[in-house]
């Protein structure tokens, strides 16, 4: 259902593959960025990035539920961290490889931004994902 490609030509990524492949007929869900607010609407671990990634992460798989998916079946995303220091940007990326995000490995872009939509947010994540075949539409 999914192949995930890296080209030999180019140099290896870390965790993830230059591209994923979805044959025709597949059902998709791209969602919408998920952020590192609770159910209630408080912001998780204000000035924390990786607590952030952790909570985002954590609504990321409840959005990928909710249209019958999960993490494994993820074949993109857009990681939006605010800050401009590698070190931070890696301990985000430390948190999405320990998902099971990577374990496609999908498609990835790791983004060092200035500000995020609310109020003390650090982190992002927007995704796209395979529906598997067999679940709710």
């Amino acid at each position: 259902m999914i192949r995930r490609v890296t080209v030999p030509s180019l140099f290896p990524p870390p965790t993830y593959s230059h591209a994923s492949v979805v044959e025709a007929g597949t059902r998709l869900a791209f969602l919408a960025g998920s952020v590192p607010l609770d159910a209630g609407g408080d912001l998780v671990g204000p000035g924390d990035p990786v607590r952030q990634a952790e909570q985002v992460i954590a609504n990321l798989r409840e959005q990928l539920r909710a249209v019958g998916s999960d993490l494994p079946h993820v074949v993109a995303t857009e990681v939006y961290v605010v800050s401009g220091e590698t070190a931070v940007l890696s301990a985000v990326w430390e948190i999405v490889e320990a998902s099971g995000l990577s374990a496609g490995p999908h498609s990835s872009t790791l983004i060092g931004v200035a500000c995020l939509g609310y109020t003390g947010q650090l982190v992002e994540i927007t995704a796209t994902a395979v529906v598997p075949d067999g679940a709710p539409t």
